[in-house]
């Protein structure tokens, strides 16, 4: 069952949507309701290796589904810190909840200043509304 569309304002967007939970030096990175909406249903989950350093507006993964392959971008730079193996095992669970279980890698941020670039909820749904 694919998740209600939805944009919480706790997060912060990027324009390729993907987004971030920052918590102090840390993030948790994903894919918005749009991606994974336009995807459709995710058949596969390619992440970083645990350690390696990704960096801002780069691809990081890949998702595949049942359409494509798309490159994962990551909205912030840093360290994985930890990989999630739910989504690597059950890449569904980011259909069902993009936001929650279905989040894709946690970050230590090289440089928290990069969070200034990126959309809002607002932002983000009004960028949405002019594709």
């Amino acid at each position: 069952m694919a998740a209600a569309e939805s944009y919480p304002d706790e997060l912060r967007y990027h324009r390729e949507h993907d987004w971030a939970r920052i918590d102090g030096d840390e993030a948790t990175l994903g894919i918005t309701w749009f991606a994974q909406d336009a995807l459709g249903e995710l058949v596969h989950y390619e992440p970083p290796e645990v350690g390696s350093t990704v960096a801002k507006d780069s691809s990081y993964g890949e998702v595949e589904s049942v359409k494509a392959v798309s490159d994962v971008i990551a909205p912030l730079s840093g360290e994985v810190l930890e990989v999630n193996q739910k989504v690597v095992d059950e890449p569904e669970t980011v259909n069902e909840d993009p936001y929650g279980d279905g989040w894709l890698v946690r970050v230590r941020l090289t440089d928290p200043g990069e969070a200034d670039s990126l959309l809002d909820a607002g932002a983000y749904r009004s960028f949405l509304a002019e594709q």
